[in-house]
């Protein structure tokens, strides 16, 4: 069985593999490799310094088979297929995971100057090297949408956009785009993504065009972090976020509302703790995932590395920790980069052990503080 401790030590180290499903470029975690390791369906960076790699079913550590089994996903039939306007179904769509079909509706963002762009973000790069089409039409994607159903069984769709100048910043494009989704494939959750929009009434024009939940990401709550990493973004201030959270909440529903907490920015894990303790509270999903700078992008060449798995483990039980408190489930987001989950560790039971030592759980009897995960988490705290 695959162990929580090697799932946070993938996320964040990665994996030396060749895989059919990946990812180059985008507005999301890219350069990663989907795989399925002893069950768990996840997004991991591609590394050739990674110590583990894949091969003969197997994951290894150096030389070290670890018995663990381990597959690439395979490259989905929808991929080979063309739109009736003949545009190759991959460049409108891609799959993540085993079962979740991803776009980014509009591939251009009006903050993508070198000094408004966020600084880990490359959704721009897959357009230069013709990868995608700079926008999808409602029409292509319901076409890519039935032909990922029945063609490859994807269980649920993400639909996210560039920003755009306009005061719904993009989201009224996401709805026409969710109405000929949910047109041509009834019954298939859709989860949309997007900045505040400046009239929140749009997020009931989003709820009736057919979206199950939204995700709508701060990605940090550390004003200087938002300065130094997402300058654009930092010019909506957080409380924007906040009354964008509270009538999406009432529109969408408890737990079908959620917002990335990029972990590795420089951030005081204190105040992420509790602003998803927050978030919580008022039944917004936070979603806690690795900071992965893809290699075309401003952080990478400013150096940014992904936060090693001791400090990744800390912060993200934490959270857990409250989650599980609250009864709140990622399966209850229905779709999106939550419900999905490849790009996070959230929900790591012996992650959740180790924690338990160095927060002095009553759970202390059932891990060593000698744990080795359990040191490391007790140094990065202090």
């Amino acid at each position: 069985m695959l162990s929580d401790l090697l799932r946070a030590e993938l996320a964040t180290e990665g994996i030396r593999v060749a895989a059919p499903v990946s990812r180059e470029g985008g507005a999301g975690p890219t350069g990663d490799a989907h795989v399925v390791i002893d069950g768990w369906t996840a997004a991991l960076p591609v590394s050739m310094e990674s110590r583990f790699s894949l091969k003969d079913g197997k994951l290894w550590l150096e030389n070290e088979d670890l018995g663990v089994n381990a597959t690439p996903i395979a490259r989905p039939r929808f991929y080979d297929e063309l739109s009736s306007d003949g545009i190759p179904m991959h460049k409108l769509a891609r799959l993540h995971g085993a079962g979740v079909l991803a776009t980014t509706v509009v591939q251009s963002c009006v903050r993508y100057s070198p000094d408004q762009r966020c600084r880990y973000c490359s959704i721009e790069e897959s357009l230069a090297t013709s990868g995608t089409t700079r926008v999808k039409t409602p029409a292509q994607l319901a076409e890519v949408a039935r032909a990922a159903v029945e063609l490859d069984g994807v269980r649920q769709m993400v639909m996210t956009t560039g920003t755009a100048a306009s005061s719904d910043r993009g989201a009224r494009y996401l709805a026409r785009c969710a109405a000929a989704v949910s047109t041509a494939q009834p019954g298939l959750p859709i989860q949309l993504q997007c900045e505040p929009p400046s009239d929140l009434a749009v997020l009931s024009t989003l709820r009736r065009a057919g979206a199950a939940s939204i995700g709508i990401h701060v990605e940090s709550f550390d004003d200087a972090v938002r300065s130094r990493w997402l300058p654009g973004k930092a010019q909506v201030p957080i409380e924007e976020y906040w009354r964008a959270w509270e009538k999406a909440v009432e529109v969408f529903g408890w737990n079908r509302v959620s917002t990335y907490l990029l972990v590795g920015l420089g951030e005081d894990p204190e105040a992420l703790v509790q602003g998803a303790a927050r978030l919580i509270e008022m039944g917004v999903y936070p979603f806690v995932v690795p900071v992965r700078p893809g290699k075309n992008t401003l952080a990478a060449k400013d150096g940014l590395r992904p936060p090693s798995s001791q400090y990744l483990a800390s912060v993200s039980l934490r959270v857990q920790h409250l989650l599980e408190a609250a009864g709140m489930d990622a399966a209850g987001q229905s779709a999106g980069c939550a419900a999905c989950g490849a790009c996070s560790t959230l929900g790591a039971s012996e992650l959740r052990a180790a924690v338990a030592v160095s927060v002095g759980s009553p759970k202390q009897k059932t891990t060593p503080a000698s744990h080795p995960l359990a040191l490391g988490i007790q140094r990065s705290l202090g």
